[in-house]
């Protein structure tokens, strides 16, 4: 193909505006490959916290959100072409990746990973969301049988739902104030769905457990006034995992459940797993998306039933208008870029 000059992408250039424009693009050279888009999918939560500024001078937040912001991070499409030294991927390869919304991308063949022959594009673009998920989970050290309440069913916590699952939990317990997501989570594997705000969950969930509280409860609502809450819900040395990443990390305050109950608070960030893979930490950023592969390709998992809004990138203006203001009406949300 002859290769593009230039490619249209997705970019926010303040408070609330979004802009879809073209931006210079380079031929791949060296080990880089050249890669058509076909899907990306909207990381609501983190996207529209990044939208609308909620979050904090000074936090993490406000060091990575600098206009203009080429915002995105799951990406599917097809190699449309290879640099000289590419030796892993070919043209034609459908690959899915952590790149931006945007027509074209063009990295380190390393950034890419090779689709199932039987897992769509569509579907391999949750790969991000699903190492959010993977590597909060994996961080906690689950046993066997663990009575465990997730708090927020978005798209990172349906996906928890099932990871958990697959890690033997004996009690799922979902917790939404939205109905409809909790009917999702329970087709995923939840045992229970609480449609409760989360300082009203206790009672609930010790009827759930026999009068016991939870191994471990998961804050994956990104709001701050979760985190006191939940630690109500966990057993004496039991453990809170924390992969929200609130906008407001100042609001998010211990209790004296902590000391009293002596319990764990794992928090975990994307960019804090093994960069290498070694016999003792086999569980990088690259082996988690592959096992998620392995997992829709055989069934283990599934996204397909997730997937509700579909939108053209170049109305982004109205999609992000949307899940600000109707998030909770939406789950996995994706641009469509084969008209662009």
């Amino acid at each position: 193909m002859i290769v593009p000059r230039e490619t249209l992408q997705v970019f926010f250039t303040g408070k609330e505006q979004v802009e879809f424009r073209a931006e210079p693009i380079a031929a791949p050279k060296d080990a880089e490959v050249l890669v058509r888009a076909t899907w990306s999918l909207i990381s609501t939560g983190t996207e529209t916290t990044a939208y609308a500024r909620r979050f904090d001078p000074g936090t993490h937040w406000d060091n990575w959100v600098k206009y203009p912001f080429s915002t995105g991070y799951s990406h599917a499409g097809v190699v449309e072409a290879v640099g000289p030294e590419v030796k892993r991927l070919k043209v034609g390869d459908r690959v899915a990746s952590g790149c931006t919304h945007k027509q074209f991308a063009v990295a380190h063949e390393d950034a890419f990973f090779v689709i199932p022959d039987n897992v769509s594009d569509r579907d391999a673009s949750w790969l991000s969301l699903s190492y959010v998920a993977q590597n909060g989970i994996r961080s906690v050290e689950h046993a066997l049988g663990d009575d465990v309440a997730i708090v927020g069913m978005g798209p990172i916590g349906q996906l928890a739902v099932q990871f958990v699952r697959l890690l033997g939990a004996r009690e799922i317990i979902a917790i939404d104030p939205v109905l409809s997501r909790l009917e999702m989570a329970k087709a995923h594997g939840a045992t229970h769905g609480l449609a409760v705000n989360v300082s009203d969950a206790l009672e609930p969930i010790q009827r759930i457990n026999g009068g016991r509280l939870c191994d471990v409860v998961y804050d994956i609502t990104g709001n701050d006034q979760v985190f006191s809450a939940i630690q109500q819900l966990v057993r004496r040395k039991g453990k809170i995992g924390l992969i929200g990443d609130a906008g407001s990390p100042a609001g998010q305050t211990l209790t004296s459940a902590v000391m009293g109950k002596s319990l764990q608070i794992i928090a975990t960030h994307g960019s804090c797993s093994p960069q290498t893979a070694t016999d003792w930490a086999h569980w990088t950023k690259a082996n988690m998306i592959l096992l998620f592969f392995r997992y829709l390709a055989d069934g283990r998992m599934r996204v397909s039933d997730l997937n509700t809004h579909v939108f053209s990138p170049v109305d982004c203006k109205a999609a992000y208008h949307q899940l600000l203001h109707d998030r909770a009406g939406t789950m996995g949300c994706h641009f469509d870029w084969s008209a662009v």
